[in-house]
């Protein structure tokens, strides 16, 4: 990785995603105007075949992310991340807003989704933005069942007793191995980091019918081998709340997630970090220079990419931030 050398942030065009599910906040809370409804999902920063991420500023305007890797290689995402990941992005980033509850569903882990899909895993955590009074996320198994006693409660549509509800506030963060039963419940705005993979089987769809009139596959006998069937004390991931400054998220295998408020300004070294490092902007406005000079104007709702050849940044401002690295 050569951090002499003078690449900028990046900014990309999100991809807005229309659901039976979504609602009407996404647009707004980024700031911008679409003619699309029922917008569930913006896909800040993608990867994923098909769904692209596309630079949305600058010189490589109109480049998509892999593109991006194949041009600035190890400098962009990082030496050990090229050569680990090649020109596959290895994490997907959301933006997510529930008026209507979303499916249960489990994702395989790497293993299984090799075996299967010839795809990565998915662990992904979810940090909640906004919330409605009383909106819920399931997440986790509430009670001891068996493989068996799982297949029978889809079938009998009595599996959500099993399964943990937690009241969801703004700040909340839950992590999600794959494996670990969820949906996320009517109500939440949320942001969404998690491994590049669209692996999902839906276990149970509240009875709901599609835009044809006829309810949605379930995916039962693949979710059986995915799930992770025991039960464990606290879902709700913990974390130090502070006024100002930096703090750990969650650190897994696959991201290292950190929250930031910034009231005036701050500062990142990223000079031993060998990895891209992903900024959201959840509230607020602040103005990042990096060491190259370089000036990245953000508020509330955009996500840009720092390149890893950037060695330090400052931030400027009054605003929570989100970062992520690999």
């Amino acid at each position: 990785m050569d951090r002499t050398q003078n690449i900028k942030p990046f900014k990309f065009v999100p991809y807005l995603k229309s659901v039976l599910w979504g609602g009407e906040r996404i647009a707004p809370y980024k700031g911008i105007t679409t003619d699309q409804h029922q917008i569930g999902e913006s896909w800040e920063v993608s990867g994923v075949p098909g769904h692209e991420s596309v630079v949305a500023e600058g010189d490589d305007r109109g480049m998509t992310l892999p593109e991006l890797i194949r041009k600035y290689r190890g400098n962009l995402v990082g030496d050990a991340v090229y050569e680990k990941f090649g020109d596959t992005f290895p994490l997907l980033v959301k933006i997510i807003d529930a008026k209507r509850d979303l499916s249960l569903q489990v994702h395989p882990d790497d293993e299984l989704a090799r075996k299967r899909h010839n795809s990565f895993g998915k662990t992904e955590m979810w940090y909640i933005i906004d919330a409605d009074e009383g909106a819920p996320i399931y997440a986790g198994l509430a009670k001891n069942i068996t493989r068996e006693d799982y297949k029978r409660m889809v079938a009998d549509n009595t599996i959500m007793d099993a399964v943990a509800r937690h009241d969801s506030h703004p700040g909340d963060l839950f992590f999600l191995p794959a494996g670990r039963i969820h949906a996320i419940g009517a109500g939440n705005l949320l942001a969404e980091i998690q491994q590049t993979s669209d692996i999902t089987y839906r276990v149970y769809d509240f009875g709901r019918l599609d835009a044809n009139g006829k309810p949605r596959e379930l995916h039962t006998e693949l979710a059986a081998d995915a799930i992770d069937y025991q039960v464990y004390d606290n879902y709700k991931s913990s974390y130090k709340h502070i006024d100002e400054g930096e703090v750990e998220l969650v650190k897994c295998n696959y991201f290292d997630v950190r929250k930031i408020n910034v009231t005036c300004a701050c500062d990142i070294d990223s000079s031993q970090c060998e990895s891209f490092r992903i900024i959201m902007c959840l509230e607020g406005a602040v103005e990042i220079v990096d060491n190259f000079s370089n000036v990245t104007e953000m508020h509330r709702g955009e996500t840009i990419l720092v390149p890893a050849a950037t060695s330090s940044l400052r931030i400027t401002g009054n605003a929570t931030l989100l970062t992520a690295t690999v």
